[in-house]
């Protein structure tokens, strides 16, 4: 069964029930099947999709995005999420690496398409909103559809289903494969994860580009036959208004928007009690983040994993958000997971190396790129870059990316112990910690801090470490900058901040 058997089988399970939330009205699991049965139609007879031929959308969180992913899995094609936050130039880069067969542009969107696409460009190009001359316009493609009633074969589990490009952040981005077998075993990883039954109700404010916001939560739960409500973008007001007028059980935030959401006036006085549990992840959390949410009675939860894993691989369950508290959890029920030496030996727990992931959930390459696939997967095991070790319990902790190990006078420093610190502070809107090379030492360890206190020295910043971690760790200048850069899901761009810092100053000898 392709992906959209999950829906057509909700249909006949419960017809009227709303499977999506979107822009002020809601879609029942029958108009959803319908939907993505006519979209299908379409894409093959229309604009002669095929299967192994790439669909790709740029746009914001859309009903119409959903219903193309699963209209894919049911022709066999290949569902290409675009991530809106890039430049046209880098959009032109995946498509041209992937040769979509199709466009989906939303129509705030298609100015700037305008100057990506080429006059030899053999894809259609279908906008979602307003009509535009020289476009295809989707509601009249979808008005000219008939029902599919012929022309396809059922999918089978490693038909490839999507390709989430990576961020980039060192070179030109990877477009990871994932079949219809990894979204199956990820959605029911997600259903152990969160005891996700078909009463939920989850809020997806994350974006779909990007699997945290498809993968975690979105269609795990159209798996499980719940309703989705869809934000098109994060804005703190809105997810606020949802959480009081949807009332869901359920939501991802990354730390990024979770800090945005604590320092909103409404924090305070919220009402949260319809939420049975807050997930987060994408990048190392602070136990301070972590217990001003606690402390509004709400579980938070953390995920591990990559684009390459679909991305669930080690989660917490609620019982752990207190008793493990910035632990990433165990390993996910249909996923393995290793700390291993630079040989590839298994690490005894309390030892850090870096974390490999094998799984039905793990993608099997990259698409074109047979050199980067050979780097990452390992006799099936995905090399994640990622430091990390498991306590006595089987718990994994996360340390920090192995490309940002800063290695002083000999020394492994790992930022993220170091981050966690200044994230306590405060008078610290938010901070990284970086290597800059140094003639003496190797590297040195510099904490780039935005101020939330604009009286905050230098001094202070450094004082923050005093007692808490061994001397060589501690920073040996603090660099002062307005913002820092991150990616679309609130990551650090590590190589970013690097170039910021000013030269070394003559440090001496230790």
């Amino acid at each position: 069964m392709d992906l959209s058997g999950w829906v057509d089988r909700w249909a006949g399970f419960a017809p009227g029930k709303p499977a999506l939330a979107f822009a002020g009205e809601e879609m029942t699991y029958r108009a959803l099947a319908g939907r993505i049965d006519r979209l299908a139609a379409v894409l093959r007879h229309r604009l002669g999709v095929q299967r192994g031929d790439r669909v790709a959308w740029l746009g914001y969180n859309h009903g119409a995005a959903v219903a193309l992913l699963f209209a894919c899995a049911r022709l066999r094609a290949i569902f290409l999420p675009l991530n809106w936050r890039l430049a046209p130039p880098e959009h032109r880069l995946m498509l041209d690496d992937a040769t979509p067969r199709a466009l989906f542009v939303e129509s705030g969107f298609r100015e700037a398409t305008e100057g990506v696409c080429r006059p030899g460009d053999s894809f259609r190009r279908v906008v979602v909103g307003d009509a535009h001359p020289g476009w295809v316009h989707y509601d009249t493609l979808m008005a000219e559809g008939d029902r599919l009633v012929q022309g396809w074969q059922g999918a089978e589990a490693d038909d490839p289903v999507v390709i989430c490009y990576t961020s980039g952040t060192t070179g030109a981005p990877k477009g990871a494969v994932l079949t219809q077998n990894n979204l199956f075993f990820n959605a029911v990883n997600s259903t152990h994860m969160h005891d996700l039954v078909s009463g939920d109700r989850v809020l997806t404010t994350l974006p779909l580009f990007h699997v945290g916001g498809l993968n975690i939560q979105t269609l795990p739960a159209l798996h499980a036959g719940a309703t989705v409500m869809l934000h098109p973008k994060f804005d703190a007001d809105a997810t606020f208004d949802a959480i009081r007028d949807f009332r869901p059980t359920l939501t991802v935030l990354v730390p990024t928007q979770i800090r945005v959401l604590i320092d909103h006036p409404r924090w305070a006085t919220a009402d949260l009690s319809s939420l049975r549990c807050i997930t987060t992840g994408s990048s190392v959390v602070p136990e301070a983040l972590i217990r001003q949410v606690q402390d509004r009675g709400i579980p938070l939860i953390q995920v591990y994993g990559s684009t390459e894993t679909g991305p669930l691989a080690a989660f917490q369950r609620i019982d752990d958000a207190k008793v493990k508290l910035g632990s990433a959890g165990r390993e996910a029920i249909h996923c393995s997971v290793r700390v291993v030496d630079l040989d590839g030996a298994d690490l005894p727990s309390g030892t850090s190396g870096e974390i490999l992931v094998k799984g039905p959930n793990v993608t099997g390459g990259y698409w074109n790129d047979t050199r980067a696939t050979a780097q990452a997967l390992r006799d099936g095991w995905f090399c994640t870059g990622d430091v990390g070790h498991f306590d006595e319990d089987g718990y994994l902790y996360v340390d920090g990316r192995k490309k940002d190990m800063i290695i002083s006078g000999g020394e492994n420093i790992y930022p993220a112990a170091l981050e966690s610190i200044l994230a306590e502070c405060p008078r610290i809107l938010e901070a990284a910690v970086v290597g800059r090379p140094d003639d003496f030492w190797g590297e040195e360890v510099v904490a780039v801090v935005v101020p939330r206190d604009a009286s905050l020295t230098a001094a202070d910043v450094l004082n923050l470490f005093a007692g808490r971690v061994a001397r060589y760790k501690h920073p040996r200048d603090v660099v002062f900058v307005d913002r820092l850069p991150r990616n679309a899901l609130g990551k650090l761009r590590k190589d970013e901040i690097r170039r910021m810092l000013p030269k070394a100053m003559e440090t001496g000898s230790p």
